[in-house]
């Protein structure tokens, strides 16, 4: 056997020398460094959440922020202070003197007199003599609908403005102008005119747009620029007050201040809305957001660009809605329809013999469901057009052939008669079934109230003294007299409620006091 000492090779030493540290490491419990195959990571097979980045990556170009500008003329040349000092401005004192030494220090406090002569050297000699300055009152949103430049926004954005830029999604700044705008709608048209054909989107068939629909809303949020967000439809047919045309589309989508004019999209890049207000105490954003309908849009703008104005039909008609009382005091099955308070003098349903107390049931066989949804068919036709409005009037249906106007922008309010010389005034009655105390009119036509029953069936549904007894059941009246026989008369027919037509502040109600209270 050799006694020769065993050799280890430096790379054995290596490796055994790693070895005995990694296990001092364990030992110690302090981590050995890993090497080889790692474990893999956590991993969950889910369903994934729909993704839109699709639809915003097409739609993006189409859709722009609108800045509207505005003239304003400044209070003095320099914009600041003005004062007058025996006839010369702050500008024609000498340099020298101690006021305008004084003022030339205080406004230089506040960006004053330095900031404005830089400002004047900046712009040049020329800038002071304009009649006014143009400056940002507003900024919204908007989208192309044509390859040729036009966009739509809302009225509410543009109609203070007096100049408009485009800003496109890549930065690219445009000037447009103002095609038309419609008020009564908050819709309105602008024309970009640059020789390039624009990315542009189009208008979804909103009729099948349902409750919980995926919907992306693109703008630009407080001025931020292009933004999206994504929600769904909440609910159809919202009237929140806006005009008389509102069927506004809800979605929980998040839009702001600076969204309006903007676009909601379905899945397949097509505009269902158009992004027009919210519902915010705070201001910002709390997930009920109104759009008007792609239908209304589609109308609408088509007038806009081929007039620069819309034209609606008009019936000239004061109405309110059919309540259930209304309804079993006219005999009517349904609480549905619109209910003539007054026909405008001159009005195309005044000259058809339209009357108060007539309730509007179907618009060229088309069924009205409610004043909304008159004025909104009213409203889609076009003046001149003979309709057939059928009526519900004594307890049956009647049709009247009307020919409709043109809407005016303003109707002027009908001014009480003041020619007719007052009577001597009468002692009051009561009618105690409904808590009322009136008395006759000073013109002889109707009854005024002068008290009402605390409690009664007449305070209940809002009538106050002062109110004027105009008609009941569509029979005048002059007494109270004339009250209790329709009264009693109704009672043998077995009606339940009779209706009150009442005016106040010349303005015409109906109110459907029940008669089995008495």
């Amino acid at each position: 056997m050799s006694n020769k000492p065993r050799r280890f090779s430096k790379g054995f030493l290596s490796t055994t020398a790693i070895a005995g540290v990694a296990a001092a490491l364990l030992a110690t419990g302090v981590p050995a460094p890993v090497s080889g195959a790692f474990a893999e990571a956590v991993r969950v097979e889910a369903p994934q959440a729909p993704s839109f980045a699709d639809v915003v990556q097409a739609v993006s170009p189409a859709v722009v922020s609108v800045r509207v500008q505005a003239e304003v003329k400044p209070v003095a040349n320099d914009g600041g202070f003005s004062f007058d000092f025996n006839g010369r401005g702050f500008e024609d004192l000498p340099d020298d003197h101690p006021m305008k030494r004084f003022f030339d220090q205080f406004s230089r406090g506040f960006g004053g007199q330095d900031d404005r002569r830089a400002e004047r050297d900046r712009r040049g000699p020329d800038s002071e003599r304009r009649p006014g300055r143009v400056r940002p009152v507003s900024q919204g949103s908007g989208f192309f609908i044509s390859e040729d430049g036009l966009l739509v926004t809302n009225n509410h954005v543009v109609e203070d403005g007096s100049a408009f830029t485009v800003i496109m999604d890549d930065g690219t700044e445009l000037d447009a102008k103002l095609v038309g705008r419609d008020r009564r709608t908050d819709l309105a048209v602008l024309k970009v005119e640059e020789s390039r054909t624009f990315t542009y989107v189009d208008f979804a068939d909103d009729t099948k747009v349902r409750v919980g629909d995926w919907v992306v809303a693109v703008g630009n949020p407080f001025g931020l620029g292009g933004s999206v967000t994504a929600g769904i439809v909440s609910a159809r047919g919202r009237d929140i007050g806006a005009g008389p045309y509102d069927d506004f589309i809800q979605v929980d989508a998040a839009v702001n201040r600076g969204n309006s004019g903007g676009p909601t999209f379905n899945l397949n890049g097509e505009v269902i809305g158009i992004n027009t207000a919210i519902f915010s105490p705070s201001g910002g954003n709390v997930g009920i957001a109104f759009a008007i309908p792609a239908s209304t849009a589609r109308a609408v703008i088509n007038d806009l660009v081929q007039s620069g104005s819309v034209e609606r039909g008009w019936l000239g008609v004061q109405i309110q809605p059919v309540t259930s009382d209304i309804a079993e005091s006219l005999g009517l099955a349904e609480a549905e329809g619109a209910l003539v308070t007054a026909p405008q003098d001159d009005a195309p349903a005044a000259k058809a013999g339209i009357e108060a107390g007539d309730v509007v049931t179907a618009v060229d066989g088309e069924m009205v469901k409610d004043p909304r949804d008159l004025a909104k068919k009213i409203a889609a036709m076009d003046p001149g057009k003979t309709i057939d409005v059928t009526v519900w009037r004594n307890g049956k249906s009647e049709t009247v052939k009307v020919e409709l106007g043109s809407l005016p922008t303003e109707v002027a309010a009908v001014s009480p008669d003041q020619d007719e010389a007052p009577t001597a005034p009468q002692a009051d009655a009561t009618l105690d079934s409904f808590g009322l105390t009136v008395v006759p009119a000073e013109t002889g036509s109707g009854l005024v109230i002068t008290s009402v029953a605390p409690d009664s069936a007449a305070e209940e549904r809002g009538l106050r003294a002062g109110d004027v007894i105009i008609a009941v059941n569509n029979q005048d009246v002059a007494k109270a007299s004339d009250v209790v026989g329709i009264i009693d008369a109704a009672a043998k027919d077995g009606r339940k409620a009779a209706l009150f037509q009442v005016e106040n502040e010349n303005r015409s109600r109906f109110v459907a006091l029940p008669i089995d209270q008495g």
